[in-house]
Protein backbone atom coordinates (compact mmCIF):
# COMPACT_ATOMS: atom_id res chain seq x y z
CA UNK A 1 0.00 0.00 0.00
CA UNK A 2 1.14 3.66 -0.97
CA UNK A 3 1.56 6.92 0.96
CA UNK A 4 -0.83 8.29 -0.61
CA UNK A 5 -3.57 5.20 -0.56
CA UNK A 6 -2.52 5.75 3.09
CA UNK A 7 -3.65 9.04 3.54
CA UNK A 8 -6.39 8.78 1.77
CA UNK A 9 -7.60 6.32 3.86
CA UNK A 10 -7.88 8.24 6.83
CA UNK A 11 -11.04 10.27 7.82
CA UNK A 12 -11.27 13.37 6.22
CA UNK A 13 -12.13 16.63 7.97
CA UNK A 14 -16.12 18.05 6.83
CA UNK A 15 -16.11 20.82 4.24
CA UNK A 16 -18.52 22.80 2.55
CA UNK A 17 -20.03 21.57 -0.50
CA UNK A 18 -17.65 23.96 -3.46
CA UNK A 19 -18.57 24.38 -6.89
CA UNK A 20 -16.74 26.48 -9.70
CA UNK A 21 -18.31 30.79 -9.41
CA UNK A 22 -18.40 30.31 -6.00
CA UNK A 23 -16.54 33.29 -3.91
CA UNK A 24 -15.06 32.46 -1.01
CA UNK A 25 -12.81 33.04 1.81
CA UNK A 26 -10.60 30.59 3.10
CA UNK A 27 -8.50 31.03 6.29
CA UNK A 28 -5.51 29.28 5.94
CA UNK A 29 -2.24 29.05 8.48
CA UNK A 30 0.83 30.94 7.76
CA UNK A 31 3.90 29.70 9.56
CA UNK A 32 6.54 32.59 9.73
CA UNK A 33 9.36 31.53 11.66
CA UNK A 34 8.12 29.97 14.95
CA UNK A 35 5.37 32.00 14.64
CA UNK A 36 1.80 30.89 12.67
CA UNK A 37 -0.76 32.87 12.03
CA UNK A 38 -3.97 33.02 10.32
CA UNK A 39 -4.43 34.45 6.78
CA UNK A 40 -7.91 35.18 4.77
CA UNK A 41 -7.87 34.88 0.75
CA UNK A 42 -11.04 35.87 -1.16
CA UNK A 43 -11.60 35.26 -4.26
CA UNK A 44 -13.48 33.33 -6.93
CA UNK A 45 -13.35 29.31 -7.41
CA UNK A 46 -12.20 29.45 -11.18
CA UNK A 47 -11.05 25.15 -11.32
CA UNK A 48 -11.55 22.02 -9.16
CA UNK A 49 -9.95 19.28 -9.46
CA UNK A 50 -11.92 16.20 -9.28
CA UNK A 51 -9.19 13.78 -7.64
CA UNK A 52 -10.17 11.48 -4.91
CA UNK A 53 -9.69 12.15 -1.52
CA UNK A 54 -6.18 13.51 -0.72
CA UNK A 55 -5.48 14.32 -4.78
CA UNK A 56 -8.95 16.60 -4.64
CA UNK A 57 -7.65 20.53 -5.04
CA UNK A 58 -9.25 23.76 -6.25
CA UNK A 59 -7.79 27.21 -7.70
CA UNK A 60 -8.95 30.20 -6.18
CA UNK A 61 -8.72 33.60 -8.42
CA UNK A 62 -8.72 37.53 -7.07
CA UNK A 63 -7.52 40.99 -8.44
CA UNK A 64 -4.82 42.62 -6.20
CA UNK A 65 -3.79 45.95 -6.85
CA UNK A 66 -5.00 44.83 -10.76
CA UNK A 67 -2.72 42.38 -11.09
CA UNK A 68 -4.52 38.38 -10.58
CA UNK A 69 -3.46 36.25 -8.30
CA UNK A 70 -4.05 32.34 -8.02
CA UNK A 71 -3.70 29.91 -5.26
CA UNK A 72 -4.62 26.30 -5.44
CA UNK A 73 -5.07 24.89 -2.50
CA UNK A 74 -5.50 20.63 -1.50
CA UNK A 75 -9.83 20.46 -0.53
CA UNK A 76 -8.32 18.32 2.56
CA UNK A 77 -5.41 20.47 3.94
CA UNK A 78 -4.32 20.85 7.19
CA UNK A 79 -3.46 23.97 6.47
CA UNK A 80 -6.59 25.26 5.74
CA UNK A 81 -8.91 26.40 9.04
CA UNK A 82 -12.27 27.10 7.71
CA UNK A 83 -13.42 27.83 4.28
CA UNK A 84 -17.04 30.86 3.94
CA UNK A 85 -19.49 30.58 1.13
CA UNK A 86 -19.72 34.16 0.37
CA UNK A 87 -21.36 34.39 -3.00
CA UNK A 88 -22.60 31.88 -5.44
CA UNK A 89 -22.71 33.09 -9.14
CA UNK A 90 -24.47 31.33 -11.88
CA UNK A 91 -21.90 29.80 -14.14
CA UNK A 92 -22.04 27.31 -17.16
CA UNK A 93 -18.43 25.80 -17.75
CA UNK A 94 -16.50 23.10 -15.65
CA UNK A 95 -13.71 26.12 -15.89
CA UNK A 96 -13.76 29.58 -15.57
CA UNK A 97 -10.41 30.43 -17.30
CA UNK A 98 -11.58 32.63 -19.41
CA UNK A 99 -11.62 34.75 -15.98
CA UNK A 100 -8.31 35.58 -16.80
CA UNK A 101 -8.65 37.74 -19.23
CA UNK A 102 -11.03 40.24 -17.79
CA UNK A 103 -10.90 43.19 -15.87
CA UNK A 104 -13.38 45.47 -13.83
CA UNK A 105 -16.68 45.32 -14.12
CA UNK A 106 -16.74 42.50 -17.00
CA UNK A 107 -14.95 40.23 -14.41
CA UNK A 108 -18.22 40.14 -12.58
CA UNK A 109 -20.72 37.10 -12.37
CA UNK A 110 -24.63 37.41 -11.77
CA UNK A 111 -25.37 35.69 -8.63
CA UNK A 112 -26.77 35.81 -5.06
CA UNK A 113 -24.82 36.36 -1.50
CA UNK A 114 -24.86 33.70 0.55
CA UNK A 115 -26.20 34.66 4.39
CA UNK A 116 -24.25 34.01 6.83
CA UNK A 117 -25.58 30.63 9.12
CA UNK A 118 -24.43 31.75 12.42
CA UNK A 119 -25.77 34.99 11.57
CA UNK A 120 -29.44 33.69 10.81
CA UNK A 121 -29.24 30.64 14.10
CA UNK A 122 -28.95 34.24 15.87
CA UNK A 123 -31.95 35.60 14.42
CA UNK A 124 -33.68 32.85 15.24
CA UNK A 125 -33.27 32.41 18.30
CA UNK A 126 -33.59 35.86 19.23
CA UNK A 127 -36.97 36.15 17.52
CA UNK A 128 -37.95 32.78 19.18
CA UNK A 129 -36.69 34.11 22.42
CA UNK A 130 -38.80 37.31 21.81
CA UNK A 131 -42.12 35.46 21.19
CA UNK A 132 -41.72 33.39 24.07
CA UNK A 133 -41.27 36.81 26.04
CA UNK A 134 -44.44 38.21 24.75
CA UNK A 135 -46.25 34.69 25.52
CA UNK A 136 -45.34 35.06 28.84
CA UNK A 137 -46.64 38.07 28.93
CA UNK A 138 -50.14 37.57 27.33
CA UNK A 139 -50.43 35.00 30.12
CA UNK A 140 -49.47 37.26 32.93
CA UNK A 141 -52.27 39.62 31.38
CA UNK A 142 -54.84 36.54 31.41
CA UNK A 143 -54.39 35.38 35.03
CA UNK A 144 -54.36 39.09 36.44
Amino acid sequence: MTILEQVQMLPKKKMPNLKIGQTVRVHHKIKEGEKERIQIFEGMIIKMNHGQGADKTFIIRKIVEGVGVEKIFPFYSPIIEKIEIKKESKVRRAKLYYMRGRSGKSARLKGTMVEDEDAIAEAVAAQAEKEKKAAEAEAQKIEA
